[in-house]
């Protein structure tokens, strides 16, 4: 009977698949992940189909790894194991419903994007297949064995996915296209074109992030989740964690919430577990809906263990989001924790969303007594983990008991004698070291290094060494050495930490050695105005055992502890200049016998060090020269990295142009073991370095090692540059002929090389600021050679002979020297310009590296000094100030080309401040020092910086404005009695590595119209009316934001409106990054004054005063 009652009910179940709730629904609780891989790939190859709830899920199949089958499952009617792909990673453990209660965090999130046949996950080294397997491809699987969601024939139909008879993925579709063919999946009755769909919706929503799509696209995914199984909740509900950034796009909330709402009636529990997930996902939307919080109390005391976990997991997100739902729910909480009937590992579950409980003091008060009882009460090693970590993040988002918890855990770690305890306190040490340094007392610091020093254990010595080393390089290493003069206890103190300190240099555990290594640099650096030349030596000697211990290691704990040791290095040198010569003779001595690995960080810090100081002497660049040879034998990918890091430490020591010996040196290694990508590598440093004549061999070998033509290109163009710059290398300091001939020759190649460099550009890379770079320089070659010839002009035309008689009568002394003064104001404005556009370019590179805008403004400054030489010489001499030109020293200096180039700035200085005033108005003093000031600085090498070559940083801005018209030509009609409301909506878009240099605080809109085309008759309208200028600031949310302008219209005729963006940075500076997008408004006459109009036409006909007197009434 059993049996028969079954096959009865599957069968009603079949008929009645969209049922709301289908009464006996006994549902497959597999692994999200691993289910819809197996199962779309058992689609692919044409094995057992997937039905609602069953089939055989993956969680039968491999009940070691992924959990045991839900105890309500039936047993499936035929199994099938799937044969895994080849090389494709084994997927992570999923989290089940019961997991991920503890702390308050959202359970482990699936990449379903990269399921779905998006980009790779971290990890995968793996780029996404170009051709998704359709029809009987390669199956969705790549190269690397992941597999991609892309659709194959159908198991048993031999027909194809609703996706692949779209083509999506092939080709690109708009939004509305791509939301279609979704939706078709979702209304699929098959559960495995249902899952694929739902699964691409993340991508959908990074691809068109704007709230009219995702708004539409979530209300389709809630009445999935209304009406679907279990299994399909739990794919929406991932997609939901996944795309938590959206959610505030979602304009129709109610009706999200209310069809996911009603689930929660379900009888099922797992259905309402998911339920509460999904709500406490949707938390940062519906903090305050008061449904949602009697549910989650509601569920709390729920029989069902993987409910109760839910209701932990949307209790924990909803106090998080909400002051009243955690203002009520504390008082539930602990009597949850206090009570008999709970269990404890229901009570580990439940503490850490205290840690939630600082939205005021009082209940953040509550809390911490709370758990300062549950400390005492409970003593066993878990709730003592858990209560603790729970008291310190509690602590840190309320601020004003972080003291009282930093003692707390001192007091811990140094009377409990559990490790665990110990490791936890140091964990939690470590955090607040890192948030808040300042709060740190002495008293603090000196009870930690007794704690390491009297620790027998290296684990736990080598955790409380890295909360000292963190605090260290912070203000409280300043607090703890400033004591009150003439008290012995200060003394000792301090001697506690360099005792530690100097112990653990020489320790036999690395990590140990090095955390003693960086609080001895860290000291040195931060307190200069102190005494400590031991203290120095004591750092460098360390540096230089750990120098030697691991630079013959090739383990990756040996590369790591190197890495320590090299930017102590770094930092110690910059600090104390004195102590260069030593660190470099140390690094040059262990660069012959280290492992390959650590030659390429070795030469990296060589390199650091060699931009900062001009430590490598020429005798040095023999032993680099003998490395060079050594290493070229061999062509392994390792030894490829090191011949362009040393090619890029001899760059930087050769002050000078290479000599030809190791030009030949290079070269010929190059030829023998190096491949075209490192042949670039190095040449791109040395155009970096400035080496130009070595860069351009470089580039011209490679111009027919690149298959592509706008390589080719790329390649051509900076070979010109090169060869540009190496013209202007032989200018000589009194020979202005030839310095216009050498301009003149540098001139011919960059306009050549411009030319490639524009050939080189594609839409979907344009080089903008490689062109404008570019551009500036030939204009500043220009402006430096009319300037020459400016100055030549006083000796090749001479004033004429009324020249004294022009200056008497116009009162301008400047005249009696002919045409040469009006020559210079142009060269004065032509250098102002320049500097103006040298500082647009600057604004508008908001990606670039400090070095790359370094240079830039170095560049503008050379155009300013120029100017400012011309006024103060020529034009002006009076009223010249040098107080604003004087240089601050060199102390900043980062580089060998800026030290050269203010180097000039000061002598040019120098030398125009001890002619000013002198041998008034002109003479040839005055036009000699102006020539030697142009070819003093065309002298030092060009450096093209990172950014000309290499963008770490990507960010880009995409606006959307509404009302916007089909055809982006035709205008949009406005009536001239009413406001245009313009509604622009925008997303920040970013690279792989968001915030690396500058991150966007907030986003600036400029809207502006202008009238192009007037209509009807030329009324005289004031010239307020005829144009708008706003100017708003919005903030970005999740890298969206919206904002809205009224606009005035009331000139008939068609305007143009230009909606610019810019952006402003974390330290209030404004980047000119775009985009401008402009849309056409057409200002059409009311009907009303129409018809008024029409009618005194036909009545009587006016003159027109009369119409002009209607018009300003009208407007």
């Amino acid at each position: 009977m059993f049996k028969i009652w079954r096959c009865r009910e599957a069968a009603a179940e079949r008929r009645d698949r969209h049922a709301r709730f289908p009464v006996g629904e006994v549902v497959i609780f597999p692994a999200a992940p691993v289910a819809v891989e197996e199962m779309l790939e058992g689609k692919r190859r044409g094995l057992t189909g997937w039905h609602g709830g069953g089939g055989g899920g993956a969680a039968e199949q491999r009940p070691a790894q992924h959990g045991q089958q839900h105890p309500g499952a039936r047993p499936p009617a035929a199994r099938h194991r799937l044969p895994p792909p080849s090389a494709a990673p084994k997927p992570p453990p999923p989290p089940s419903l019961g997991s991920g209660g503890a702390g308050g965090n959202a359970p482990p999130r699936c990449d379903w994007a990269a399921l779905a046949g998006g980009e790779p996950r971290a990890g995968h080294a793996h780029p996404p297949p170009i051709h998704p397997g359709v029809g009987g491809g390669r199956g969705g699987v790549d190269g690397d064995g992941c597999a991609c969601a892309a659709s194959a024939a159908m198991a048993g139909g031999g027909g194809k996915s609703f996706l692949a008879e779209a083509g999506y993925g092939e080709q690109e579709l708009d939004a509305n296209s791509a939301l279609m063919e979704l939706d078709k999946g979702l209304r699929s009755g098959k559960l495995g074109e249902q899952c694929e769909a739902v699964v691409r919706f993340p991508r959908l929503f990074q691809k068109y992030p704007f709230p009219i799509l995702i708004n539409s696209a979530f209300l389709k995914l809630a009445d999935v989740f209304r009406v679907g199984n279990n299994f399909l909740r739990l794919c929406v509900l991932k997609v939901t964690q996944q795309s938590e950034k959206h959610l505030e796009k979602i304009l129709n909330v109610d009706e999200f919430v209310k069809r996911v709402f009603s689930v929660i009636h379900s009888n099922d529990p797992v259905a309402r577990a998911i339920t509460l997930r999904m709500l406490g996902s949707m938390a940062s939307i519906i903090p305050e809906r008061k449904n949602a919080h009697h549910s989650i109390r509601q569920s709390l005391d729920s029989h069902d263990n993987v409910e109760v976990e839910a209701a932990i997991f949307a209790a924990a997100n909803f106090s998080a989001q909400s002051k009243d739902f955690a203002a009520g729910i504390c008082n539930k909480i602990s009597e949850m924790i206090q009570g008999l009937a709970t269990p404890v590992d229901l009570k580990l579950k439940l503490i850490p969303i205290l840690q939630h409980m600082h939205h005021d003091a009082s209940l953040a008060s509550s809390s911490r007594q709370l758990l300062q009882q549950l400390v005492t009460s409970y003593p066993s090693t878990k709730m003592v983990i858990v209560t603790l970590h729970t008291f310190t993040l509690l602590a840190a988002s309320s601020l004003v008991d972080i003291p009282k918890q930093v003692q707390l855990l001192l007091q811990y770690l140094k009377n409990d004698p559990r490790k665990a305890v110990k490791r936890l306190a140091i964990q939690d040490l470590k955090l607040l070291a890192n948030k808040t340094p300042h709060t740190w007392t002495r008293e603090n610091i000196q009870a930690l290094c007794e704690s390491a020093l009297h620790t027998p254990y290296d684990s736990l010595k080598l955790g409380m060494l890295s909360v000292l080393s963190t605090l260290s390089g912070t203000i409280a290493i300043k607090q703890y050495f400033s004591s009150a003069p003439g008290t012995a206890a200060t003394t000792a103190r301090s001697f506690d930490l360099v005792k530690l300190a100097q112990e653990c240099c020489y320790h036999n555990n690395r990590g140990i050695a090095a955390h003693g290594v960086r609080i001895l640099t860290n000291i040195s650096a931060s307190c200069q105005e102190k005494d400590l030349l031991p203290l120095e030596q004591d750092a460098v000697f360390g540096l230089e055992s750990l120098l030697v211990l691991c630079s013959q290691d090739g383990s990756p704990g040996a590369q790591a502890t190197l890495k320590i040791t090299l930017t102590c290095m770094v930092k110690l040198v910059k600090s104390r200049p004195h102590l260069s010569q030593s660190v470099v003779e140390s690094l040059l001595t262990q660069l012959h016998s280290a492992q390959d690995a650590a030659r390429i960080l070795m030469c990296h810090c060589l390199a650091a060090i060699a931009m900062q100081l001009p430590v490598l002497a020429d005798g040095m660049l023999g032993d680099l020269m003998d490395l060079y040879k050594v290493i070229g034998r061999s062509a392994t990918d390792k030894k490829q990295e090191l011949l362009v890091s040393l090619a890029t430490v001899i760059f930087v020591s050769s002050q000078k142009a290479l000599s030809s010996e190791i030009k030949t040196v290079i070269k010929q290694q190059l030829e023998n073991v190096s491949n075209g990508w490192t042949a670039y590598r190095i040449a791109r440093q040395a155009s970096r370095m400035g080496n130009h004549d070595m860069a351009r061999e470089l580039y011209q070998s490679l111009l027919t090692q690149v298959a592509s033509e706008h390589f080719y290109f790329w390649l051509n163009s900076l070979k010109e540059f090169s060869h540009a710059e190496q013209c202007l290398t032989g200018l000589q300091e009194d020979n202005y002929s030839s310095a216009l001939s050498c301009i003149a020759e540098a001139l011919k190649s960059y306009h050549k090389g411009i030319a490639s460099l524009t050939a080189a550009s594609t839409p979907l890379n344009p080089l903008s600021f490689q062109c404008g770079f570019v551009k500036l320089r030939i204009d500043l070659l220009q402006a430096f050679s009319q300037l020459i010839c400016t100055c030549n002009s006083l000796k090749t035309s001479p004033p004429p002979a009324i020249a004294t008689t022009i200056a008497m009568t116009s009162g301008n002394d400047l005249q009696r020297c002919g045409r040469i003064s009006n020559q210079m104001k142009l060269s004065m404005e032509e250098f102002r310009n320049l500097a103006a556009r040298y500082g647009d370019l600057y604004q508008s590179s908001f990606d670039a590296d400090s070095a790359t805008l370094r240079n830039v403004e170095l560049q503008q400054q050379s155009c300013l000094l120029i100017s400012h030489a011309i006024e103060a010489l020529i034009l002006d001499p009076e009223s010249a100030n040098f107080q604003e030109y004087t240089s601050n020293g060199t102390a900043h200096v980062e580089s060998e080309y800026e030290r050269r180039m203010m180097s000039v700035f000061n002598r040019v200085l120098e030398e125009v401040e001890s002619l000013n005033r002198k041998y008034a108005p002109v003479s040839y003093l005055h036009t000699a020092c102006l020539c030697s000031a142009v070819i003093a600085l065309l002298k030092v090498p060009l450096s093209f910086q990172r950014y000309f070559f290499q963008k770490l940083q990507s960010t880009s801005i995409k606006l959307a404005l509404s009302p916007s018209p089909r055809n982006p030509a035709e205008p949009i009609a406005v009536q001239n009695n009413q406001q245009l409301a313009l509604k622009v909506e925008g997303v920040v878009q970013h690279g792989s590595k968001p915030g690396l240099f500058r991150k966007i605080q907030s986003v600036c809109l400029n809207v502006s119209s202008v009238l192009q085309s007037k209509s009807g008759q030329d009324y005289k309208i004031p010239i307020d009316n005829m144009s708008n200028e706003m100017e708003q600031r919005v903030e970005p949310h999740n890298d969206y934001f919206s904002t809205q302008f009224l606009l005035n219209f009331v000139i008939l005729g068609t305007h143009n409106i230009t909606v610019e963006s810019s952006v402003i940075d974390s330290n209030g500076i404004v980047w000119k990054t775009g985009p401008k997008t402009t849309i056409f408004v057409k200002s059409l006459e009311d009907p009303y004054s129409q018809q008024v109009r029409l009618q005194q036409q036909q009545g009587q006909p006016s003159s027109q005063q009369q119409q002009q007197r209607i018009a300003y009434s009208r407007f």
